[in-house]
């Protein structure tokens, strides 16, 4: 693919332990949680009163796990928030309709910073972790986006992701209801596991052999899931192979001339709310029957689309959702 595909973004990794001491009246001391977090030690003295997720898929963690009475501010919402979360997110300040300022953020008194997206760091959003550690104030960073490329894994992985929802349940000092929050998300995952013979298999005509396309924004240049990513995991995990599984990074912008020459079996829409260009599934699928390449796809052609939230295209406590929404979809097309 070369020139025509251009790297979009990319992951990392995580991982820490709890500690606790005792004072010298015998009395238990606060405990303390030291991680690596994306190459940084991140040490919390206690469990955080005051913590801010600058953006929707540590919100939703975080409200997973029952934290939203901890939270002084939340930002960057691109989805609706899941149903189950609305009150409790309902609770918390938003900061910024994208992210806050280094000042705003250190305004609203956080003791604890989480994100999975780099990019909430940048010097001119919330300001570098290092810069926050100084502070006094410990910053989260998901392995799914280490600033260092070169600390981020191969590939995406549910176990990753549930050990992020463990890290940040030590990190708030309610390690059981992590554990749970998790048992639970495996126990969704090992039934979807059970169907997932259903979508490749003979009984819904479906071949080993179908690719599919994850179709994220964009329409001139449209962002594509290849290799590495939470839609690569998915489709493995369901039997399915990426129609771009050869370029070598999680997104990348392609042409319709290229994507027209792999000619996906099914095309998997991303729904985002933002509003840009072709950012809704509604306005991804106009475009794909009017555009004069776009509509010449056989997955157009013969109306195989599966759509799923934006959000769940990046790892997140809606991974295991995802993998149930494009097990049904295709079920749904191919029975």
């Amino acid at each position: 693919m070369g020139s025509l595909f251009l790297t979009l973004a990319a992951c990392g990794s995580a991982s820490g332990t709890s500690t606790g001491a005792t004072g010298a009246a015998g009395e238990a001391a606060p405990v303390v949680t030291e991680l690596t977090s994306c190459g940084l030690p991140l040490k919390v003295a206690a469990p955080p009163r005051r913590a801010i997720s600058m953006e929707q898929n540590a919100t939703e963690i975080m409200l997973a796990l029952g934290l939203a009475d901890r939270m002084t501010g939340t930002a960057y919402r691109t989805d609706p928030v899941l149903t189950e979360f609305k009150a409790d997110y309902d609770r918390v300040p938003v900061l910024a309709a994208q992210y806050p300022g280094r000042e705003a953020l250190l305004a609203a008194g956080p003791d604890f910073v989480y994100s999975m997206r780099a990019s909430a760091y940048a010097p001119d959003a919330g300001g570098t972790r290092k810069d926050l550690a100084g502070l006094g104030i410990p910053a989260y960073l998901s392995s799914n986006d280490c600033e260092d490329p070169g600390l981020i894994p191969s590939s995406v992985t549910f176990d990753a992701i549930f050990g992020e929802i463990g890290d940040i349940a030590k990190i708030f000092g309610i390690p059981e209801r992590g554990e749970s929050v998790v048992a639970d998300l495996r126990k969704r995952l090992d039934a979807a596991k059970k169907t997932a013979k259903d979508v490749t298999g003979d009984a819904t005509g479906a071949s080993p052999d179908m690719k599919l396309m994850w179709y994220y924004s964009g329409t001139k240049t449209p962002a594509i899931a290849g290799r590495g990513g939470l839609p690569d995991t998915i489709g493995t995990f369901l039997g399915a192979g990426n129609a771009f599984s050869d370029i070598p990074r999680q997104w990348s912008e392609g042409s319709w001339e290229k994507i027209a020459e792999r000619d996906p079996d099914v095309i998997v829409l991303a729904d985002l709310t933002r509003g840009g260009d072709g950012d809704s599934a509604e306005a991804k699928m106009s475009f794909l029957r009017s555009d004069p390449v776009a509509s010449r796809l056989t997955a157009v052609k013969k109306n195989r689309f599966i759509v799923v939230p934006g959000s769940a295209m990046d790892p997140s406590i809606r991974s295991v959702g995802a993998v149930e929404q494009v097990g049904k979809g295709l079920r749904d097309l191919y029975s």
